[in-house]
């Protein structure tokens, strides 16, 4: 497995990929939050935020359906807040019998669940735009001079760098439980659910084992090479005149959904 296989990361030339990473981390960071901010039925709030998705997918280069396709897989997350349906006081939408358990969806709950998964879908939306336009190690260097802890940013960088290590592990174990399950299925055992939960059990112990041994031996060798817990970089970062123009016109955007949102 190559190092680049979890990176979502599209080249291209383009007025977004040109930003400074900083920018467009704090761009998305402050989407966020306005998103998390917003009333809940503000809708034309809602479609302001979702307008100025399109518009950054657009300037990226990436087309306007980039992010909407990729977005979808993140709403079966949102179903998490599904208990807000029946816990809100409100007005009764409807009512339905499962098992002993009577449920009432009312008007209030139904405005926050469907407030609650736009926020989340259009924000899924921008982080997935933010990782299409910026490396990875980039966007950890910039949470760096965000000043985000050293801690955080050095064991996310890690995770990134190592983990297409761990899937190797992963597939090399799995390709082992396959070569010995003939064997164990031609004495009967191979097929039953006690033997592959041991084994399984037996995969997630060697998993463990390799993966402290592999990092005990990554870090000396780290070490050895003079590593001392700061990220380095070849390529500094410059804010020019455009990323701050970019940073004032995106805060104005995002005042505006606020005013917005809670406009009666």
């Amino acid at each position: 497995m190559h190092s680049d296989a979890f990176d979502r990361y599209h080249h291209g030339h383009s007025l977004i990929h040109d930003l400074d990473p900083r920018v467009k981390v704090v761009v998305t960071v402050g989407f966020i939050l306005s998103n998390a901010l917003l009333p809940d039925g503000g809708w034309t709030a809602f479609a302001l935020a979702w307008m100025f998705v399109l518009t950054a997918s657009l300037f990226s280069g990436l087309g306007f359906g980039f992010t909407f396709r990729r977005s979808f897989i993140a709403l079966p997350f949102a179903l998490a807040a599904i208990t807000v349906l029946f816990s809100i006081p409100g007005k009764p939408v409807t009512s339905f019998q499962f098992l002993m358990w009577h449920f009432t969806i009312t008007d209030a709950g139904l405005l926050r669940f469907v407030s609650i998964v736009i926020r989340s879908w259009l924000s899924v939306q921008m982080a997935i735009l933010l990782v299409a336009v910026t490396e990875f190690p980039k966007i950890v260097h910039a949470l760096r001079h965000l000043r985000v802890p050293a801690v955080l940013t050095v064991i996310i960088s890690f995770l990134y760098r190592y983990l297409f290590v761990l899937a190797d592990e992963v597939l090399r174990l799995l390709r082992a439980r396959e070569s010995r399950s003939a064997r164990a299925a031609g004495r009967g055992a191979g097929g039953s659910v006690l033997w592959r939960a041991r084994v399984t059990g037996n995969m997630a112990g060697q998993l463990f084992l390799r993966s402290y041994e592999r990092s005990d031996r990554v870090y000396n060798a780290m070490l050895s090479r003079g590593y001392k817990g700061e990220l380095m970089t070849i390529h500094p970062h410059h804010v020019h005149a455009s990323d701050w123009l970019i940073v004032l016109l995106s805060f104005v955007c995002l005042v505006i959904m606020q005013v917005v949102g809670r406009m009666p």
